[in-house]
């Protein structure tokens, strides 16, 4: 770790100069989903760590809509001078461009990636509103009653949407789909039994399951979440049902319009590996149950693109559109 550090620190001593004026006013930092959900606290946490930083304020601008395209366009056709910066997960970068052959940028090449920021697991929830406590007991309801419950996403194409519709094929199950422009503005409607099961990011979910509001069935990840340790895996709990090998995690990261230069890619990685150092920040992406990751820009490229096959293979083996 100190090598680590050690190199960050000559990245950072070693920016041209015409660099060291970057910035010299606020950034932008475009955040695709509404306020309250995942997307929206992570970039929120990161964002007052680069401010204290840079000595620039980071605005949070939250562009929601589309499953995330809406405000993923705006950052792609956004000035390249670096004062415009994409805060996004794995389901506009990965699932998108196999789930929807429209969407009006490329994510190849309009976006230069910076830096991966955090992974977190995905964790199922559940209203109260219905007589289940586990997964046993969800698929056994689900087959009794085909059709009669549904689930919320924040959007098509997103991770949350295309993990249910694994889930209903891996588990041979039936439920409709209820899109929102996030998946905060769905928990209220689930709460109060409306809508009936989401799989939302364990890093805005645990709050209305620790105040016992929705009840936590499975996370998704290959082991369980240190934010929820009393809560079994998919595959731990859904065995027997066809699940050993379901997995689904969320991603987040940083990307830039193209064109930026390679010195403001450069300053905005060194700066936010910094920061994904920083312990303040990582007890808050902790609390939050995100992993601070970080690294280069080629990393971050290498990981999405594997990301990106695994759920085009997903995709096209369920027979999943975005409709």
């Amino acid at each position: 770790m100190k090598n680590l550090l050690l190199a960050l620190l000559m990245v950072l001593n070693a920016m041209p100069c015409s660099s060291q004026s970057y910035p010299s006013k606020p950034v932008d930092l475009v955040v695709p989903f509404p306020p309250g959900g995942s997307t929206d606290l992570l970039a929120r946490a990161l964002g007052q760590q680069l401010s204290l930083q840079l000595g620039q304020q980071v605005v949070i601008d939250n562009k929601p809509g589309a499953g995330g395209s809406i405000g993923s366009n705006m950052a792609a056709k956004a000035k390249d001078d670096g004062y415009t910066i994409l805060f996004t997960s794995s389901s506009t970068h990965a699932i998108g461009p196999s789930l929807s052959k429209n969407l009006p940028y490329n994510t190849d090449t309009d976006f230069i990636p910076i830096i991966h920021v955090a992974n977190a697991t995905n964790i199922l929830l559940l209203t109260k509103t219905i007589p289940v406590n586990n997964l046993k007991e969800l698929i056994a309801y689900l087959k009794n009653n085909p059709g009669k419950l549904n689930y919320a996403s924040s959007g098509n194409g997103t991770i949350i949407h295309l993990t249910a519709e694994a889930f209903k094929a891996d588990a041979g199950v039936s439920i409709t789909h209820i899109p929102y422009k996030g998946s905060g503005q769905a928990i209220p409607d689930i709460i109060s039994g409306k809508v009936h099961m989401v799989f939302d990011s364990i890093v805005s979910a645990m709050p209305h399951v620790m105040d016992g509001k929705l009840t936590a069935i499975a996370v998704t990840g290959k082991k369980r979440s240190a934010l929820a340790p009393n809560v079994p895996t998919m595959i731990e709990a859904g065995k027997e049902f066809g699940l050993s090998n379901f997995q689904s995690d969320t991603w987040w990261g940083l990307y830039a319009p193209k064109g930026t230069s390679a010195e403001i890619i450069s300053f905005i990685n060194a700066q936010t590996n910094k920061a994904l150092f920083n312990p303040k920040l990582k007890d808050r992406l902790n609390f939050l149950g995100a992993e601070a990751f970080g690294g280069t820009p080629g990393q971050f490229a290498s990981m999405a693109k594997v990301d990106r096959l695994k759920w085009a293979e997903i995709i096209q083996r369920n027979n999943i559109t975005q409709d």
